[in-house]
């Protein structure tokens, strides 16, 4: 039992929040998801949407509509996210209209700003920022929440952290996106185009490995997405992240028991179980995945770093 919690959020409790699917789950997937998420998992949050692929939009349009309005029954706060990268005029009519019509928004790119420049809006980790007049300049259009970028490490994480006006979120568990192409690799592992991809990233709920010629794990693609191989696991980190002004963890769902992701991280920030349990737990849910930290400490993203400094 941990004797001193943190009380970060702007409610005076760490809010927990469920980023959005980034992979090509099927609509009964994403329905039977939401329905446990609605019904089990302690998260505060849900942000939800088609952030990767806009031609995988219509296949969970009906899906994730139904999702909005089963977990606000359940007492979620439910925030629509945009596209990740806006490439013609039929992703920014997408865009525009969500961005208009959105009670709670989360901007994924900067044309997604744009649109909601002026009303409250929140900044999402697709769109790099990494100083202040950034950040003050997302701030100066409407943005009240940032959630940091993948590749931050400690120290501009903290910087930023300590700009007054905004709440704060960093990713600390989920495969990481990188990097995003307008190339679909998924496809052409498959010998199609992007065009005629016949949506084959759906065969791969939980990306498509890639691995070194050595064998070794390198990353994961998830359509035009390349995510990390590892799991992020921030589990040991969370009171220096804390301590920065980070009021918002986010879990990013991936194939494996999110529910009980969500338990851990609940019992974690509500002083129940201290950091190396919650880690250990966290292995076990992961199964064969492996974790890693090394962002947050400034070296090798897939790295784990055993035993972070000031522990």
């Amino acid at each position: 039992m941990m004797d001193d919690v943190h009380p970060s959020g702007a409610s005076g409790r760490p809010e927990l929040t469920l980023g959005p699917v980034l992979y090509n789950w099927s609509a009964q997937r994403l329905r039977d998801f939401y329905a446990r998420i609605a019904d089990e998992a302690p998260v505060d949050r849900v942000v939800i949407g088609e952030v990767i692929c806009p031609k995988r939009e219509p296949l969970a349009a009906d899906a994730l509509a139904w999702a909005a309005e089963r977990l606000a029954a359940a007492g979620k706060r439910v925030v629509l996210a945009s596209l990740a990268l806006v490439m013609d005029d039929r992703d920014w009519e997408a865009t525009l209209a969500l961005g208009r019509d959105a009670e709670a928004f989360e901007a994924n790119d900067l044309s997604a700003v744009e649109v909601r420049k002026g009303r409250p809006f929140a900044v999402g980790p697709f769109v790099n920022v990494y100083g202040l007049s950034t950040l003050r300049w997302l701030k100066e259009l409407g943005a009240e929440r940032i959630c940091f970028g993948a590749e931050l490490d400690r120290e501009k994480m903290a910087a930023l952290a300590r700009e007054p006006g905004m709440e704060k979120e960093a990713i600390v568990f989920g495969r990481l996106p990188l990097a995003l192409s307008a190339r679909c690799y998924h496809a052409r592992a498959h010998g199609l185009r992007k065009d005629e991809c016949r949506f084959v990233c759906g065969e791969d709920p939980d990306g498509l490995p890639v691995t070194t010629l050595d064998g070794q794990a390198f990353v994961a693609v998830n359509g035009i997405a390349t995510m990390s191989a590892s799991y992020v696991d921030l589990t040991r980190e969370w009171e220096e992240l804390a301590d920065m002004g980070v009021s918002g963890f986010r879990l990013l769902p991936q194939a494996v028991d999110m529910v009980a992701v969500a338990r851990v991280w609940r019992d974690l920030l509500d002083g129940r179980i201290a950091g190396e349990e919650a880690h250990a737990r966290i292995r076990a849910i992961a199964g064969g995945v492996p974790l890693a930290n090394g962002f947050f400490h400034g070296g090798i993203g897939r790295a784990e770093v055993a035993r972070p400094a000031g522990a």
